[in-house]
């Protein structure tokens, strides 16, 4: 799927999605956030392309961008936005769950849920779960969402002739970049009540997350 709709006027997609000048029209678009080092903009008439060159590493500073593409996304009051990375999957979802903190009065897990029912296969890279927690802390005060690091198993027993042709073994380290996002089960009804307060009323299908776990 290659553009997905989080609000009536704010939609998510891949690299492909800008290119479909007839999709563009058809949704409305007049503002793109494109957040890639590798694709241009195109050029459309009466849109308007904001350019975050940040790469889906997670030692980019993606969150330095948080508060600049919220108050654009909400500021753009003549057509649709579009918001985008390579693939849909992890930049892009980021900058939209800063905007559903800032903007819609939702927490990082409620953004996260509100996010993935409309796009179910996001994968945020453990440095932007990071920046987004930064960023919840800044706006409420507390965090919603865990991150918890992955336990490496323990490495096999060696053998005697193994141990003899081994200088050394060297010792397990835990890697920052192995972190999983942990969220709260939440239910639905709570997560619907909340967005049904601060945002248009729209049926989204419930998806259960693979990476958030309890």
């Amino acid at each position: 799927m290659s553009l997905s709709q989080i609000t009536p006027t704010l939609f998510l997609g891949g690299a492909d999605a800008p290119l479909n000048a007839s999709l563009m029209s058809q949704k409305g678009i007049t503002l793109i956030v494109n957040a890639t080092i590798n694709h241009a903009c195109p050029i459309y008439p009466g849109v308007e392309c904001v350019r975050i060159p940040v790469s889906d590493l997670p030692s980019a500073r993606l969150g330095d961008h948080f508060e600049r593409v919220a108050e654009r996304i909400h500021g753009n009051h003549t057509g649709g936005t579009l918001v985008h990375c390579a693939a849909g999957m992890s930049r892009s979802p980021a900058l939209v769950m800063a905007y559903l903190m800032r903007y819609r009065g939702v927490t990082l897990r409620q953004a996260h849920r509100w996010v993935q029912d409309s796009r179910p296969y996001v994968r945020l890279n453990a440095g932007f779960w990071e920046q987004l927690l930064q960023y919840e802390r800044k706006l409420y005060g507390k965090n919603t969402v865990r991150v918890a690091p992955v336990e490496e198993p323990p490495p096999p027993p060696l053998t005697p002739r193994t141990q003899r042709s081994m200088r050394s073994v060297p010792p397990l380290q835990t890697n920052w970049l192995t972190l999983v996002p942990r969220s709260p089960v939440m239910s639905r009804a709570s997560l619907m009540s909340r967005s049904q307060v601060m945002t248009p009323t729209r049926r989204r299908r419930g998806t259960k997350s693979s990476s958030i776990k309890v």
